[in-house]
């Protein structure tokens, strides 16, 4: 035992329970529900699934030794992806990142289901998910720890997720305990799970409240082993925001700005949601450039850009579930550590994506699409309608939710045989994750649709005339207008269709290469 893992656990009964990752392999079985920490590829387990995919490889067991896998969301990519490779996932819920696992998820080797990530946890806790077991409960949980305080409870790391929800409802629990981070004891504000009809309200009102514990509290008789872990978490380097994502940001930066000038928003906006990508990222930029002071943010995950969004002055407060840093993000994190900390709450998604939260601080969401299409039902899962990417993750959560819910996406993407061979916005869309009903705002680098109190068939020509690219624009309109003659005659004018050309755009993108079909 290293002298730095006996100084983070400070509750000495534990120390009895420190163990090898290699001690613990006989624990896995084939067929096991097994649950880990983590959210968005940090916070998560290390050592002990990588010893697990090595004893799968080094003995021949790949297929044979395979589990159903829970995680909040997203998991290290590398390591997910070994566990791909080596068919170890049966089963795996709610959202990942990392071609093998996609690809194992669209071969229809691994079973997928998808899930709002505040109610993923929940619902995990009701039974959902185990209820074809007999004991109705995961096997085994293993979570990342930066310490182990007096009273027993557990000191997390970068992220909360769905932790608290996953070691409520294990049988057993693994503790991976990190000492190649610093302890991240005081930025947590952990909730335990109660189920309905016994729940109260949050009381939170500000990004910065707290209600919950700062430790994770666990029943020590779960644990089955403490390792140590010295492993970081892969992390790729933040796309750097380009001409296209600036134009997105300016776009949405000078509507915030009418926005507050006509009252319909405070000097400081509302609370801030983004996604992660260089859209994302240059928002963040441009409001930190912009005249916007004393901003806060309720968010699920925090990435680089938010450190000089702070070092700026112009956030005071930041509230997640996830601290998404790049190696050199992180450094520069604990070098801050006396700015940031005193900034930031880390929660479990169950609080960070909380539907009534949400609407009650008024929160602002911001997220990006696979396409939109004219009526504005957008789809964030399934490329052509069948091909699962990622998941919904928590964009559902806040699209729904939000006092104004924006999509912001590239009016186009390039193909392999035209650079404008993918509109975004598209006739109908192949998929729909957030219906008509959830967004309020569009914008595409070539411009913005204030989408809010018009009805369908006004939305279609905003979308088409703001947010298409000129590439498509006459093809979109000219689908419009022969939908809205066909359905004139059959007085079904609200949301018109030809579905004989409504995927007229895909199905020449299977075929040609592009959606910039000839004609109609």
């Amino acid at each position: 035992m290293s002298a730095i893992l006996k100084s983070r656990i400070r509750a000495p009964s534990f120390l009895s329970k420190v163990k090898t990752a290699e001690e613990l392999i006989p624990l896995f079985k084939h067929g096991q529900y097994i649950g880990w920490s983590g959210f968005t590829g940090v916070g998560g387990p290390k050592v002990v699934p990588s010893a697990l995919s090595k004893h799968v490889e080094e003995n021949n067991l790949k297929g044979k030794l395979a589990f159903n896998l829970f995680v909040g969301a997203s998991a290290d990519v590398d390591i997910e992806s070994k566990w791909a490779d080596l068919d170890m996932l049966l089963r795996r819920s709610p959202h990942q990142v990392g071609k093998p696992i996609a690809n194992a998820i669209n071969d229809g080797r691994t079973q997928f289901f998808d899930k709002h990530l505040s109610m993923w946890p929940q619902d995990l806790t009701y039974g959902y998910y185990t209820r074809f077991k007999e004991n109705n409960s995961l096997d085994i949980a293993i979570i990342e720890a930066t310490g182990i305080a007096e009273d027993g409870s557990i000191i997390l790391g970068p992220s909360v997720g769905a932790t608290p929800e996953l070691v409520s409802v294990a049988d057993k629990v693994i503790i991976e305990l990190n000492t190649r981070l610093p302890s991240f004891e005081g930025l947590h504000d952990i909730n335990m799970p109660v189920a309905p009809p016994f729940r109260k309200p949050y009381p939170i009102l500000n990004c910065h409240d707290r209600c919950g514990t700062p430790g994770l509290p666990i029943d020590p008789s779960k644990i089955v082993g403490i390792v140590e872990s010295q492993a970081v978490d892969t992390v790729p380097a933040n796309t750097p925001s380009d001409e296209m994502s600036r134009n997105i940001a300016g776009h949405l930066v000078h509507f915030f700005e009418n926005e507050v000038k006509v009252g319909r928003m405070p000097e400081n906006l509302h609370p801030l949601q983004s996604g992660i990508g260089n859209v994302a990222n240059a928002i963040v930029e441009g409001l930190a450039e912009a005249s916007f002071k004393e901003l806060n943010v309720w968010t699920e995950v925090l990435q680089d850009s938010f450190l000089e969004f702070f070092e700026s002055g112009k956030l005071n407060t930041a509230t997640a579930t996830s601290v998404r840093l790049t190696p050199e993000g992180f450094e520069r994190f604990f070098k801050g550590w006396d700015v940031f900390s005193d900034k930031l709450t880390l929660r479990s998604q169950t609080v960070s994506n909380h539907p009534e939260l949400i609407r009650r601080l008024g929160v602002i969401a911001m997220n990006t699409p696979v396409e939109v299409d004219i009526y504005a039902h957008a789809n964030s899962t399934n490329v052509s309608g069948s091909r699962m990417l990622h998941g919904i993750g928590g964009s559902g959560d806040f699209l729904r939710n939000a006092k104004l819910s924006v999509m912001h996406t590239p009016s186009v993407r390039p193909t392999k045989t035209d650079p404008l061979g993918l509109s975004c916005i598209v006739p109908f869309a192949t998929h729909v994750d957030h219906t008509e009903h959830d967004l309020d705002v569009l914008v595409t680098e070539q411009g913005l649709a204030d989408l809010r109190g018009l009805s369908p068939k006004e939305r279609s020509r905003e979308i088409i005339s703001k947010c298409a690219h000129p590439a498509y624009r006459d093809i979109l309109s000219e689908y419009v207008e022969r939908a809205e003659f066909a359905m004139r005659k059959k007085k079904s004018l609200h949301e018109p269709h030809i579905l004989r050309d409504a995927f007229r755009l895909h199905v020449n993108l299977e075929e040609k290469g592009t959606m910039r079909i000839d004609k109609w």
